[in-house]
């Protein structure tokens, strides 16, 4: 599943009864509510999935590749991941194919 319209469709089909139109404002309101959330500096955590949060990353001299010039990266907060240890499980309980 690699965008919103597509989880739509799959849970229309586990739910056929629940109309495509409130399935979509329902995943609306859940990823809003996550943004506010997040940007509020709070912490989600999904049992079993994993826990998303904000950090701080302190402003930073960085060097562009192409001109060599140095350029100051102003302080912001990043989204961090961390994985849940039983979809970790279950991402590693399958072989993965040889390279």
């Amino acid at each position: 599943m690699a965008t919103r319209s597509e989880l739509v469709r799959a849970l229309h089909r586990r739910h056929p009864l629940v109309p495509k139109c409130d399935l979509d404002e329902l995943i609306g309101e859940v990823l809003g509510a996550m943004v506010a959330a997040l940007e509020r500096g709070e912490r989600i955590e999904l049992r079993g999935f994993g826990v998303f949060s904000t950090a701080l990353r302190e402003q930073s001299l960085v060097r562009n590749p192409r001109t060599g010039e140095r350029l100051r990266l102003p302080q912001r907060r990043v989204l961090r991941f961390r994985l849940g240890e039983a979809l970790h499980k279950r991402l590693n309980a399958t072989t993965l194919p040889a390279p």
